[in-house]
Order: C-alpha cells, then sequence, then structure tokens
C-alpha cells in the first residue's frame, strides 16, 4: 500500500531540507512533510476499519487521494519547489475530504468526513501565514455551506447510502478525533520546533555574547577602557592632548647578555613572570600601562580615570618593582636588576593604525622618561624636575644631579631612595 513506504515522523523531518534554508522555512517542510505521512497512514487505517464496520464502497478515491498526497511530496524531493508543493498539497487536504463525502451521499451517510478539509486551513497557519490561511479558511467554509445546499436540495431525489447508524455515530466520532488529533500533533510538532529553534537561537546568543565578552577583554588588555570604548563607536582616529601625566620607563639591565646564554622558550618565560608581576602591580596603583618594547617597560598615570594622585602612586610602584626583583627568586630567577625613569608633564595618547593597532605616547615628557631611564645605573630611580616637586613631601631623595640629556641640554634628576616612614 502506498502509506506503507512513508518514512516514520521521526525521519521526515529530514527529507526536503536544504543546507541554506532558514529556521522558518525548515519547520514549514518538516511540517507539511509530517503531515502528509500522518494523513496517509490515518487514511489507510480509515478506509480499513469503514470496510470492516461498513459498507464496501469503491477504494479508489481513497486510493487516488493517498497516490496524489505522496506522488507530490516525490515531486517536492525531486524539485525541490516548495512553494508548488504547499499549494497542490493544501489543495487536496481541502478538496478531497469534500470530494469522497459527495460519492457517499450526505453529510450523514459520510459521518462528517468533510471535517478532515479542516486540516488545509489549519496547515496553512503553520506552513504559510496567518493572512495566507485565512483564504483557506474562507474557502473551507464555502465547501462546507456549498456541500449542506446540496444535502438539502438532493435529500429527496438521491437516495442515502444505507450504513448502519452504530456505523455511522462511531465514524463520526474516529472523523472528529482522527482530525482533532492529527491538529494537535501538528501543533504540537511545531511548538516543539519552534522551541529547540529558540533555544538553539539562544545557545548561539550566549556564544556570541561569550566571545564579545572574550574580544572585549582581549582589548581592555591593549587599550585603556574609555579608549576602548571610544574606538567601539567612533570610526575615526583617537588622539588626545594631556596636559599632565605621568610616565615611567623600566629598563632591564643587561638583559641581551643575559639572554644570550638562554634558549627563546626560557627567555620568553623569564619575561612573562616578570612583566606579568608587573601588570598585576600596576594594576593594583590604578596605573595603565601602555606597552613592552623588547625587556622595557612603559606606564602611564593620569590618563582618563584611575588613581587621582597618580605621581605618587607611580613612585610607589617603582619602589615596588625594585623592591619585588630583589627579593622574590621565583619571578626573578636570574637576579636581574632595573633601572628606572620617571617624568611627568603634557603628553598626545592616541591609537596608531587599523590593524594590530597601539596605545601609545608621544611628547617631551615621554622622551625625558625614557633618557633619563637610559643614564641611570642598576637599581637607580630617577625623576624629573616636576616630578620631584610633588614627591618631596612624601619620599626621600638623593642629591639632584644634572644630566646632560641629547636635545634638551643640561638636566637636573632626582633620584628617589624610599618612602617616609
Amino acid at each position: 500500500m502506498p502509506s506503507a513506504s512513508l518514512p516514520a515522523p521521526s525521519r521526515l523531518e529530514n527529507l526536503g531540507l536544504a543546507p541554506g534554508d532558514s529556521e522558518t522555512l525548515r519547520l514549514q517542510k518538516s511540517l507539511l512533510i509530517f503531515a502528509t505521512g500522518l494523513i496517509s497512514l490515518a487514511t489507510m487505517v480509515w478506509l480499513l476499519l469503514y470496510w470492516t464496520l461498513g459498507p464496501r464502497f469503491s477504494a479508489t478515491p481513497p486510493l487516488v487521494f493517498q497516490l496524489l498526497l505522496v506522488g507530490n511530496l516525490l515531486l517536492f524531493l525531486k524539485t525541490r519547489n516548495f512553494d508548488f508543493f504547499r499549494f497542490t498539497q493544501l489543495g487536496l487536504l481541502l478538496f478531497a475530504p469534500f470530494a469522497l463525502q459527495w460519492s457517499m451521499g450526505n453529510f450523514i451517510s459520510a459521518s462528517g468526513i468533510s471535517l478532515w478539509g479542516l486540516l488545509a486551513p489549519i496547515g496553512a497557519v503553520l506552513i504559510c501565514s496567518p493572512r495566507e490561511s485565512l483564504a483557506w479558511f474562507v474557502a473551507f467554509l464555502f465547501l462546507t455551506g456549498l456541500t449542506g445546499s446540496f444535502d438539502i436540495y438532493l435529500a429527496n431525489t438521491r437516495p442515502p447510502l444505507e450504513v448502519p447508524l452504530h456505523t455511522r455515530l462511531f465514524f463520526f466520532a474516529l472523523n472528529f478525533a482522527a482530525v482533532s488529533s492529527i491538529a494537535y500533533l501538528l501543533l504540537r510538532y511545531s511548538t516543539q520546533e519552534k522551541l529547540k529553534a529558540r533555544a538553539r537561537l539562544e545557545e548561539a546568543h550566549a556564544r556570541l555574547q561569550e566571545e564579545q565578552a572574550r574580544s572585549e577583554r582581549l582589548l581592555l588588555n591593549i587599550l585603556p577602557a574609555p579608549v576602548a570604548e571610544r574606538l567601539k563607536h567612533e570610526d575615526q582616529t583617537i588622539a588626545d592632548g594631556f596636559a599632565d601625566v605621568t610616565v615611567m620607563f623600566v629598563d632591564i639591565v643587561n638583559f641581551t647578555h643575559v639572554a644570550e646564554g638562554l634558549s627563546p622558550k626560557q627567555v620568553f618565560s623569564m619575561l612573562n613572570r616578570i612583566f606579568s608581576s608587573f601588570d598585576e602591580l600596576a594594576e593594583r596603583n590604578g596605573l595603565e600601562k601602555i606597552k613592552t618594547i623588547g625587556d622595557a617597560y612603559m606606564v602611564a598615570g593620569g590618563l582618563n580615570t584611575g588613581e587621582e594622585n597618580y605621581t605618587t602612586a607611580m613612585a610607589r610602584l617603582a619602589l615596588e618593582m625594585r623592591e619585588l626583583l630583589a627579593r622574590d627568586g621565583e619571578v626573578n630567577d636570574h637576579h636581574l636588576e632595573i633601572r628606572i625613569g620617571i617624568g611627568t608633564g603634557p603628553v598626545v595618547a592616541g591609537v596608531v593604525g587599523k590593524k594590530k593597532f597601539i596605545y601609545d605616547l608621544w611628547g617631551d615628557t615621554v622622551n625625558i622618561a625614557s633618557r633619563i631611564t637610559a643614564e641611570g645605573v642598576p637599581g637607580m630611580i630617577q625623576v624629573d624636575e616636576t616630578t620631584y616637586r610633588r614627591l618631596r613631601d612624601h619620599f626621600r631623595f638623593h642629591e639632584p644631579q644634572v644630566l646632560y640629556l641629547k636635545g634638551k641640554g643640561n638636566t637636573t634628576v632626582y633620584r628617589l631612595d624610599s618612602g617616609l616612614d
């Protein structure tokens, strides 16, 4: 029999689907194919029961109906023309029950088999749209009214099919139960699939949020938070002038000589331990790490937000860095020393480039901090005069020294010793 060759409902949803189909289209296709399988199976069961309990009318109409349903499904699987498949399948679901009822007599003798036509507007709601389904429902009402009119007109001119009362009552109940069951199964299937689609969408949204959070964390590791926020919302060059910023450079002494005897992995591990520890100290003091350049580390205070007394915080950070390398053998297992230079004044800060960009600082303040770092000796923390004036009441300093800096001439610098007890 035709219905015997149909796939089980659990497999029908995999038929006729294309990789590029949207969630809505996939649901519509699987619903209509599922409905085709259910109705074909129900038609065969209905016919067998009718033959068992009632008169043996011709099996040709139900058989033709099944062949048309299955043939139309096979045509769709070959052509993939879902619009044609949807229209013709709904048309069969609407007109076939009325045609079968007309062949059996009237509404009473056919046990209201035309009720099966209600599956067409119900299906249209699920696989088309509420607006399109209205036309199918109006067509169902029209055919119901037309059939009722014919039954009244032909009541005295056409003898009804002789069907026992208990059989008619049984099939009235069967038709209502079958149509209700199929409608319920389709609605349930549709709701389940929509819930699955929503769950997939929520899962994808959660993954997207996780990726976005990861990207934002990565961006915040590269840029200060206010700059990262501006970069996300502005498509223009980011460059700001700051009237007062404290800049510090930290340089590892004799790093090149020490690195010569190490493997690349050991060099990386050594730098990573030291600079990661510096990152933690800078964050704890509310200061902004700017970048690392080889074995040099650059940090700034006074950019956007952070520690209000950023110059004082910078001095504390310098002392903590020096102390860390002196006492922590795990971080500094090669007993490296550093020299530090701190300058305070105006700078220009901005994002350089469009790809692999970097947030950087420029200006005379940056140049001074870099040059007095290079002029220092291991363990020395040197500051310029502006920085000294801000720190002298809170920290101990050695006597000032005058250094000749290229491009600046003679420059007074102060060597930071420790904080006041």
